[in-house]
């Protein structure tokens, strides 16, 4: 079975980083829909026949994972020595080379799995930016059988709410690897697009209190789950969905997932509940009559976002506010397999989370939380002076009331929450160069891009050389734009370098532009959003 383009790439930048000195674990960061069991397969197979010895742990946390995995590790190798460990899939097979394995079964059994030279997370992003948890315990123990076993991990979102990247220190992970973005996924017919409405009815979370940044469940169903509510949310998503045919509607919690069930039935919609809960023989039932057509909506609460794909769901509701920017991506991204009937999926927003995070193909890393050494969040009160703690509705010392907070507005980003809706401009040419920040005095590639004349000439920059999260970025954007333009940066020095950066600039100024971009303003600055490549 033949790999594609961009996932032996894939495969190839992970060599590539380990050749070039790369030290600790990397993770690969690759959108949802992209194949990632495919390449964890192909790489198993590579290590297995060109390093016999090579014992290989793949973890995951969900058994439906574990078996899309196994499953296509045998597409690619139909004799792979596999082996599966998992008390979900009633199988503990041991001995083998290769061992699928779900964490919560294999936490305590590091003794059992023995040496192991290399174990790849899927969905890594949960695993604990602390020295903690299941994963952490079970990769110390298996660290010290072989101090020289590296892991690899797989996520389309890696960051953890409250922690920010997760290759921040404290970490298990040193580099973040970009082979592929969504939008040249979408260009070259791998995804379908979403396309997204502001809807009448909004999901108000004033009042609710969060708990590790994120929504207190109990407090956000009783603020979201009413019977106004979700009769309003049923009502819109049918007057918008026309003949969609297959519904995927995430709520905030068990109750409320059945709850809009029952109202959607009531409107003569078949739709049925799916929970943590639900039995396995039940849950199967379910999700085959949703896929045959009997049933036209699911509704669930935190179980359908990973190890769930069904291609032809074109319509998501989103009834579930969160604070989790992993969380919003792994929703959307149910919608983004290329379908059968139609070209996109239709994303409902009716809690807020677009407005919230952004467009998928520009969501933000959430913050750390403080370390307690920052100020505390506080105000005073203009009646008696009193300072109190910004949640305080009431000065405790004189009883006056706080003015009323401004609620922010739940509003999508311009209706788009592909982030890819702009103002298009035709490119006749473009040319790249240095540019110094003057705000951190750092060097930073620019791109202007030329029109016609008439045409005022449109410039970006990309700083590669920031830490963080934006210098990954611009170096994902950099190198996703050499492999369309035909730039050759294979050779290229260390970016760190003045040599490297006029090395880069020739290169891409010398290599074929995009015959169209579309850009929006982003505070002073151009944002470019999209560019097309014959």
């Amino acid at each position: 079975m033949m790999l594609r383009e961009y996932q032996q790439r894939t495969i190839d930048k992970l060599y590539a980083w380990f050749e070039e000195g790369g030290k600790g674990n990397p993770c690969l960061v690759l959108p949802t829909g992209s194949g990632k069991s495919h390449i964890v397969a192909a790489l198993c197979k590579d290590a297995l026949q060109n390093w016999p010895e090579t014992r290989v742990l793949m973890l995951t946390h969900v058994k439906e994972l574990i078996e899309q995995n196994a499953e296509k590790m045998r597409q690619h190798w139909p004799g792979a020595p596999l082996g599966i460990y998992s008390a979900g899939m009633g199988r503990k097979d041991l001995g083998e080379p290769i061992t699928f394995a779900g964490i919560q079964s294999v936490r305590s059994k590091a003794r059992e799995l023995g040496h192991t030279d290399l174990v790849i997370i899927d969905e890594c992003h949960l695993v604990n930016h602390k020295d903690e948890g299941g994963y952490r315990t079970l990769l110390e123990q298996l660290k010290i059988i072989n101090p020289a076993m590296r892991v690899v991990g797989l996520t389309a979102t890696p960051y953890r709410l409250g922690h920010g990247l997760i290759t921040d220190k404290p970490a298990l992970f040193d580099a973040l690897i970009y082979p592929i973005s969504i939008e040249e996924l979408i260009y070259k017919g791998f995804l379908s697009t979403l396309r997204s409405k502001v809807t009448k009815a909004k999901l108000d979370v004033t009042g609710v209190h969060k708990r590790g940044g994120e929504f207190i469940e109990s407090e956000l169903q009783a603020a979201v789950d009413t019977n106004d509510n979700n009769q309003a949310v049923v009502k819109e998503i049918i007057a918008l969905a026309h003949e969609r045919k297959a519904w995927l509607v995430f709520c905030a919690g068990v109750k409320h997932a059945q709850h809009i069930a029952d109202t959607l039935n009531e409107h003569g919609v078949a739709a049925e509940c799916v929970t943590g809960e639900t039995p396995k023989k039940e849950r199967e039932r379910m999700l085959v009559d949703f896929k045959a057509g009997r049933l036209r909506a699911l509704t669930n609460a935190n179980v359908l976002t990973t190890g769930f794909d069904y291609p032809d769901i074109d319509l998501i509701a989103m009834l579930r506010p969160t604070m989790s920017a992993s969380l919003y991506v792994q929703m959307a991204g149910r919608g983004m397999r290329v379908k059968s009937h139609i070209d996109h999926c239709l994303v409902l927003d009716f809690a807020g989370v677009v407005a919230t995070h952004g467009p998928i193909t520009n969501v933000q890393p959430p913050k750390k939380f403080g370390d307690g050494d920052g100020v505390m969040p506080v105000k005073v009160c203009k009646n008696c002076g009193e300072l109190v703690h910004i949640s305080v509705m009431v000065c405790p010392a004189c009883g006056e009331p706080f003015p009323d907070r401004e609620k922010k507005k739940l509003v999508l980003h311009d209706d788009d929450i592909m982030g890819m809706d702009g103002t298009d401009l035709n490119v006749s040419s473009w040319n790249w160069r240095i540019h110094t920040s003057r705000a951190s005095g750092k060097l930073m590639l620019s791109c202007t891009y030329y029109g016609s004349l008439s045409d005022k000439p449109i410039t970006e920059y990309l700083p590669v050389l920031h830490d963080g999260y934006a210098g990954q970025r611009a170096k994902h954007q950099l190198f996703t734009m050499a492999n369309s333009s035909g730039a050759d940066l294979a050779s290229v020095p260390r970016i760190a370098t003045d040599a490297g950066l006029d090395y880069i600039s020739g290169q891409m100024s010398n290599s074929t532009p995009p015959h169209t971009i579309s850009y929006k303003m982003d505070g002073k600055f151009h944002r470019v959003v999209k560019r097309i490549w014959t």
